[in-house]
């Protein structure tokens, strides 16, 4: 059986992946290896050329790859935590940090739904303080705001009630309560006053994103010239594409300025708009997101969006209504969908789970294998693409079964 394992580090640790290839993700190195020391990485290139010593606990995995760990700006919960919710406690976030780590997840954003004022500002600064807490697996790296400031006619599963217009000195409340963990908030370009809440969200360093909205080709422009840069979920809670009504889904598909979210469940979106978009998105511009719920990890049955209540049946979340509300997939599924669904490289698909959500979100430390970021690596088996291991600041969090060092590789002993 499959477990975790968590190591401290009581004193300076090296530690070298040996593997078939890795994705940096900007390029492929075949027989290639990363050498971790303490929570950086060292070094990054062919296996052979590394010198092996006493103090350097190896790793040799030949049929396996290495790629960045994940990093997922759009998750509600997992294994029964809700980031919305008032039972927002630290082992909960702590359960949910260890299934992340379980699927090659090294940071994540927990994204609160619209709720009412005074709920809205309790469950935050509850949220912002469980997240200093030491976490087993993956970390979180900030808080997504998912509303209040959105269109109900694009609300989704969120609670209508709550959903109210742009509120300035509300926006200043729950910045101040997100304790500066605050990295994102969706908002809908039309409301009166968005232009003023764009530009309060970029005096703070937290980036307006546009989503759940019914905004216009001017409206959208606007948002994007005051400094919206990012689309939430592109085409869903959006208006469909249109050959003479411009809305808000085409501008941010065409405008190079706009990172856009994608839901790559198989049920939000077709495969062709998947792959719609990914032509339309080169290089950084797209992230892909889970959008998962408490239910992720969990059986079948009856959970929260915050205040309002889903179902889960053979895996998909819904309402009672028949709405999509959320997934239980994660990015470890996501990302070989991706491929599939849009026919892209793996490299492609690779940034869009590790390298894109990091720029997106300003984490300039990881995301990356590259000497001097952080170490945070997803190792899978060739082939299944089965999990093998994750690191997180050069801690394993995450091994599969039988994952031990080795002595040196005797094809990487020296010659006598």
């Amino acid at each position: 059986m499959d477990h975790v394992k968590m190591m401290k580090n009581k004193k300076r640790m090296r530690r070298l992946f040996m593997t078939g290839y890795c994705l940096t993700p900007q390029q492929r190195i075949d027989n290639s290896a990363v050498l971790c020391e303490n929570c950086n990485i060292l070094a990054v290139g062919g296996a052979s050329a590394f010198n092996m010593d006493a103090e350097l606990e190896v790793y040799d995995l030949p049929d396996a790859y290495i790629m960045p760990g994940f990093i997922d700006t759009h998750i509600h919960g997992g294994m029964g935590f809700d980031a919305s919710r008032a039972d927002c406690q630290e082992s909960s976030i702590q359960n949910m940090s260890r299934l992340l780590a379980a699927r090659g997840i090294t940071g994540f954003v927990p994204t609160v739904v619209s709720m009412d004022h005074q709920t809205m500002l309790e469950r935050l600064q509850s949220l912002s303080q469980v997240m200093d807490s030491a976490m087993p697996g993956a970390e979180p790296v900030g808080i997504h705001l998912e509303g209040p400031f959105i269109n109900p006619q694009k609300r989704g599963a969120q609670d209508q009630g709550a959903i109210i217009k742009v509120d300035l000195g509300f926006a200043r409340e729950l910045i101040a309560a997100g304790k500066g963990k605050i990295r994102r908030v969706t908002f809908a370009p039309e409301l009166e006053n968005s232009d003023k809440l764009v530009e309060l969200l970029c005096e703070n360093a937290i980036q307006p994103s546009m989503g759940h909205t019914v905004a216009n080709e001017a409206e959208t422009l606007r948002a994007i010239d005051a400094g919206a840069r990012c689309c939430t979920h592109l085409f869903n809670g959006m208006p469909p594409l249109e050959q003479r009504q411009i809305s808000v889904t085409a501008v941010a598909l065409t405008d190079d300025r706009v990172t856009t979210e994608l839901i790559i469940d198989g049920r939000h979106l077709h495969p062709r708009m998947i792959e719609l978009a990914c032509r339309c998105k080169p290089g950084t511009k797209l992230v892909a997101i889970s959008d998962a719920t408490m239910a992720s990890g969990m059986p079948d049955g009856a959970y929260w969006i915050g205040n309002s209540p889903i179902v889960v049946e053979n895996g998909f979340s819904h309402t009672s209504e028949g709405k999509l509300a959320g997934t239980t997939t994660l990015l470890d599924t996501g990302w070989h969908s991706l491929m599939s669904y849009a026919n892209v490289n793996e490299t492609y698909a690779a940034c869009s789970v590790s390298c894109n959500p990091a720029i997106s979100m300003n984490l300039d430390d990881r995301g990356i294998l590259r000497p001097g970021t952080r170490a945070d690596l997803a190792v899978f088996e060739q082939g299944s693409n089965r999990l093998l291991m994750t690191v997180r600041s050069g801690e394993i969090v995450y091994s599969a079964e039988g994952i031990q060092p080795v002595k040196t590789p005797e094809y990487l002993e020296d010659e006598p």
